[in-house]
């Protein structure tokens, strides 16, 4: 194999390409990126058997070739040549040849046959959606997917598509979050579970104006964005049925800007950041809500401006969670459904936005 690329375009490339590396892999063919030079384009795949990413590097194709390198070294190297033309050349031997201007490296790489193929998924009849609205529902809920190992359903999000609307959702046992949103093209209904961390990874991607593509079969997804593929296992098991843990009525409803409350919470929660359950005490009246922590440190009061209507209430909630969802609404004003203050409550947008926000309270004691 023989290639000459742009140093630029190439680093970021293999930025790309790493995020499907898992650098804990025992394999270590799969702490390697398969380089395939062919046709005009340089081919970078990496695959640690649960997610593969395939991107292309426009490059000059002297001999046509392929080969596994270690994907954290050629990374850095290739980061820290100068901005210019970076050639890269493989002997029958899998060393490596880097040279650009002055730099000249030798490295070992092994042989590309032993190389796990990432699964096959039909591109046909994929869904298109804008980057931007993906990103969005991404943002907007993946921060709620547990982290806990031992619930591995609850560590993915809930893709589901029903009569032309697409829903992602997350729960972590404390907390719910849905974004939901209509699109065009919605062939078949759907229901998948997909990989927090594969979310991630796809949300790192969005930056253009072009349709993101995915679809899925019974094992696995496929997103398209641009010139990089992304394949990962599905999760497999049953997700929680979440509109079952939607409260249907509310006892109090209040109307407030979004962005005093997130300042006032924010503020309101210095004092308990240390604390295990970082609690604030919201309580509710005709025209203003206050917000309250009392800890060992000192105690603060915010008050924020409100439309009531239904019932006075005094509850507590974790301000990180709180907070996590607060800034994941872009609107200007928000609803706050309540019913008890033991009952979850439920955040949404004012205006047409399709994004609900469902979080646990935690039980009031006195000295809060």
């Amino acid at each position: 194999m023989k290639i000459i690329c742009n140093q630029k375009l190439l680093a970021h490339k293999i930025g790309i390409a790493q995020k499907a590396i898992n650098g804990k892999a025992t394999l270590e063919l799969l702490k390697g990126l398969l380089l395939t030079a062919k046709h005009d384009q340089l081919k970078l795949t990496g695959y640690d058997l649960e997610i593969g990413i395939e991107t292309y590097a426009q490059s000059e194709v002297i001999e046509e070739g392929e080969i596994v390198v270690n994907a954290r070294l050629f990374g850095d190297i290739i980061r820290k040549l100068p901005d210019s033309f970076v050639e890269i050349e493989t002997d029958n031997d899998n060393n490596i040849y880097i040279n650009c201007v002055n730099s000249r490296f030798k490295i070992k790489g092994e042989s590309a046959k032993e190389y796990p193929k990432l699964p096959e998924v039909k591109e046909e009849d994929l869904y298109s959606i804008p980057q931007d609205l993906l990103k969005n529902m991404i943002k907007q809920t993946v921060f709620a997917t547990s982290q806990d190992q031992t619930k591995p359903i609850l560590m993915g999000e809930l893709l589901e598509i029903v009569d032309g609307n697409i829903s992602l959702v997350a729960i972590d046992g404390y907390r719910l979050a849905v974004r939901s949103c209509s699109i065009d093209n919605a062939i078949n209904n759907a229901k998948v579970i997909i990989p927090g961390k594969t979310l991630t990874d796809v949300n790192s991607l969005l930056s253009s104006e072009e349709d993101v593509r995915l679809g899925f079969d019974d094992k696995n997804a496929i997103f398209i964005i641009d010139d990089t593929k992304i394949i990962t296992r599905l999760l497999e098991g049953e997700f929680i049925d979440y509109k079952k843990l939607l409260p249907r009525e509310y006892n109090s409803k209040i109307k407030l800007k979004t962005r005093d409350l997130l300042n006032s919470i924010e503020r309101a929660s210095l004092l308990s950041q240390a604390e295990k359950n970082n609690l604030i005490k919201l309580t509710i009246r005709d025209n203003s809500m206050a917000i309250t922590s009392n800890t060992d440190k000192g105690n603060v009061y915010e008050e924020v401006e409100l439309n009531l209507e239904g019932e006075y209430l005094d509850i507590a909630f974790n301000s990180r969670y709180f907070l996590e969802g607060l800034k994941n609404i872009d609107s200007e004003e928000i609803f706050i459904e309540f019913t008890t203050n033991v009952n979850p409550c439920i955040i949404k947008p004012a205006d047409e936005v399709k994004y609900t926000y469902l979080l646990l309270p935690v039980r009031i004691s006195s000295n809060i």
